[in-house]
């Protein structure tokens, strides 16, 4: 899969083996419009393509991998309930993602803040199964992508380390230019390196 393979000071790589940007190539918006005529198959279908994809995005902002769980099967519910409102654009992925944001900001004004991150809520959860066991680094990358990035820099890190999404479907899902995903991208990964060096040598 991807690797942030430049904290190489650290021995830290993000090595997942998801195959989720392979499969977000077969998204079809078309799904969305079966959906609609309450076709369950179609609703299948979209979650086997896209469940890691939307967890990832989830857990950018909650930061909180129980309430990003929990959200995702809200999301779920939402996108059966509002598929007659899509509007076919080309974007099925960013309409999910407004979904999925909007139900984040809702579960964060209940709880009135985010969760501490759990590295070991991390570990049990069933998507980050796929994390190489034996590097304990890759599991301590993605905790310190959680608690020192800011939303946008989370959301751009984790999809493409985690979700496997390349910068320019990032660019499109996020309605972010690609110059500035490649640039937060970038810097986001020199400023993970430099904590994580410091914190091993504390």
């Amino acid at each position: 899969m991807l690797l942030i393979s430049n904290l190489s000071k650290s021995k830290t790589s993000l090595s997942t083996k998801l195959n989720t940007g392979n499969r977000l190539g077969k998204l079809d918006e078309n799904l969305i419009v079966r959906i609609a005529k309450d076709d369950m198959l179609a609703l299948e279908e979209l979650y086997r393509l896209t469940d890691q994809t939307v967890y990832a995005f989830i857990l950018s902002i909650l930061k909180n991998p129980h309430d990003a769980q929990d959200v995702m099967q809200d999301t779920y519910v939402k996108i059966r309930t509002s598929a007659h409102l899509y509007k076919k654009q080309g974007k099925p992925l960013a309409w999910i993602f407004t979904i999925a944001r909007n139900l984040c900001l809702m579960k964060l004004r209940t709880a009135g803040k985010t969760s501490d991150t759990s590295l070991d809520e991390l570990e049990d959860s069933h998507y980050f199964a796929s994390l190489d066991q034996n590097h304990a680094e890759d599991r301590m990358v993605l905790k310190a992508a959680l608690e020192i990035l800011s939303e946008e820099d989370r959301q751009i890190v984790i999809l493409h380390a985690v979700s496997g999404l390349k910068h320019h479907e990032i660019s499109k899902s996020l309605g972010i230019p690609l110059s500035t995903v490649l640039s937060k991208y970038n810097r986001s990964l020199k400023k993970l390196k430099k904590y994580l060096i410091e914190k091993e040598s504390i």
